[in-house]
């Protein structure tokens, strides 16, 4: 007789009476039906995976939740540090500020005939030649041109050369335009000092018409001979390099500034001092 079902189909039949027997007894054992054994057969993966899902999902959350709660505190620290390093900046400023004034201070007790406007400077202007910064101070305040400009140690900045109401403009030393009597104070040589710019000593100034004979070392200080304009003895610089001008009878001296204007905050305008 021809087989009616084939060989794949009855092992499928044979499993499928042996899985109904097996629910079947498992069933009896635990008091439930067999639609109730099958159901939950099949709906315990289900539970299984979305019980995984649930766990994984809590876990991207607890991770999430932890990541913003780092993130605020990172932002929290970030503003401390600013407002730390403000308030150093802010220390370091009036250390600095403290330690000119005292410098002032010092330099009016030598020379009480000094009447020192101290004020900062808010701007530089540089050009072919000429160097000169404006100050936060103006007529208002006792300013007016042709007044001396000076450093709290008495080093020389330069001259005011404009006044406004609340700002005046000072022609620096550094200009090659500003020539001013001075002298070599170890020696008593006398020249005239003007910023290097025209002759390519850039950021240093040159001492010209120095005698011939003269002898000039290097750290030679220089200081202001003494005019309506400045008062003797306010330092100009430091030799660093001399030799003969291009006539060949006369010297000439190359000073570094005394006044540090790469750094240069606040100055002080000499407002009148006793002419000798």
């Amino acid at each position: 007789m021809k087989q009616i079902f084939s060989k794949r189909v009855r092992t499928v039949l044979l499993a499928a009476v042996l899985l109904t027997i097996v629910l079947s007894v498992a069933a009896s054992a635990l008091g439930f039906t067999l639609p109730d054994v099958a159901v939950q057969t099949i709906l315990q993966p289900l539970r299984s995976g979305a019980q995984a899902m649930t766990r994984q999902a809590e876990g991207i959350y607890s991770y999430l939740f932890r990541y913003e709660a780092l993130e605020e505190q990172v932002k929290a620290l970030e503003a401390e540090n600013a407002q730390l390093r403000e308030e150093v900046r802010a220390a370091a400023a009036l250390t600095r500020e403290v330690e000119r004034l005292n410098a002032a201070l010092d330099l009016k007790t030598r020379r009480e005939d000094f009447k020192l406007l101290d004020a900062y400077i808010i701007g530089w202007d540089s050009g072919d030649w000429s160097e000169q910064c404006i100050i936060n101070k103006g007529s208002p305040s006792g300013i007016q041109v042709n007044q001396c400009v000076i450093t709290a140690n008495g080093e020389v900045v330069g001259l005011v050369t404009e006044v406004g109401l609340n700002y005046a403009v000072v022609k620096t030393v550094l200009d090659s335009s500003l020539e001013i009597s001075a002298n070599i104070a170890a020696s008593g040589y006398n020249g005239m000092v003007q910023g290097g710019y025209a002759t390519g000593e850039e950021g240093y100034l040159r001492m010209n018409y120095l005698p011939s004979d003269s002898v000039i070392c290097n750290h030679d200080q220089v200081v202001t001979a003494g005019s309506t304009l400045y008062p003797r003895d306010l330092v100009l610089g430091s030799v660093i390099d001399a030799g003969f001008d291009e006539t060949g009878v006369a010297k000439y001296a190359i000073l570094e500034p005394a006044a540090d204007f790469g750094s240069l905050e606040q100055v002080f305008v000499l407002t009148a001092y006793a002419t000798e």
